[in-house]
């Protein structure tokens, strides 16, 4: 795979596996473009939510090549790797929230530990809150929130900054279908802003909210790619401008 592909994100026969045990993702190769979007899929126990560890930087292959942001990864000492996280989005299962932070301070975190100054932080994490119907709870610490509520934040927490890459490990599971539809509808805005977005989800409805969305499915922890989203050049009216 050539350095000079335009690919954000690049996999090269990557496998994964844990301890001793079989490889729950084999001979991943694919490459993500900046400005796209999208849908990983595939049945429970395939691989999705391995792929996305790979994906934000949680976990390192057992084999293979991963390119990012026009670096090898393979070969970056660990402490540069909060370097690139800081330039991905990620929006997980489990939330993930501060408990001891307010739903507004979570959501600020990511433009604080960029140096944002305080002065400049309340407008946009308001505006923020405001999107995903949080606004009356700014002030609740997340134990108080309820599970849609606090997928929300973590959603908010996810694209505040503006993350050249937003990974999100079925980001709508929690909330109710008109809620579902306005988050696909701030991650489409997010990628028009040029992100690429990737979203995992079993959710075969969801994969129409998105025009001209990009699919991945993995089957058994290897990839097949039904929508034309491992091919380069992408189609172009597949990619966001």
């Amino acid at each position: 795979m050539s350095e000079d592909s335009g690919g954000i994100v690049q996999f090269d026969n990557v496998g994964l596996r844990y301890g001793t045990d079989k490889e729950v993702l084999s001979d991943i190769t694919f490459t993500l473009y900046p400005g796209s979007f999208y849908f990983l899929t595939g049945a429970s126990g395939a691989g999705k939510t391995s792929m996305l560890k790979l994906l934000y930087l949680a976990q390192r292959p057992s084999r293979g090549m991963i390119r990012m942001f026009g670096q090898d990864l393979i070969t970056q000492p660990r402490s540069h790797l909060p370097d690139f996280r800081r330039r991905i989005g990620t929006v997980f299962q489990d939330f993930r929230l501060i408990p001891h932070l307010s739903a507004f301070d979570n959501v600020a975190l990511p433009l604080r530990i960029s140096g944002m100054h305080e002065d400049e932080v309340r407008k946009p994490v308001d505006d923020m809150l405001r999107w995903v119907g949080l606004d009356h709870r700014s002030g609740a610490r997340p134990e108080t929130l309820s599970g849609g509520e606090q997928q929300r934040c973590a959603i908010a927490r996810a694209v505040i900054a503006r993350p050249e890459v937003l990974v999100a490990d079925e980001p709508t599971g929690n909330v109710d279908p008109d809620m579902a539809l306005k988050l696909m509808r701030l991650f489409e805005s997010l990628n028009r802003l040029g992100t690429t977005v990737v979203v995992a989800t079993h959710d075969v409805h969801l994969l129409r909210k998105v025009p001209d969305s990009l699919i991945m499915r993995l089957d058994k922890g290897r990839l097949s790619d039904p929508t034309g989203a491992l091919r380069y050049p992408p189609r172009r009216e597949a990619v966001r401008k």
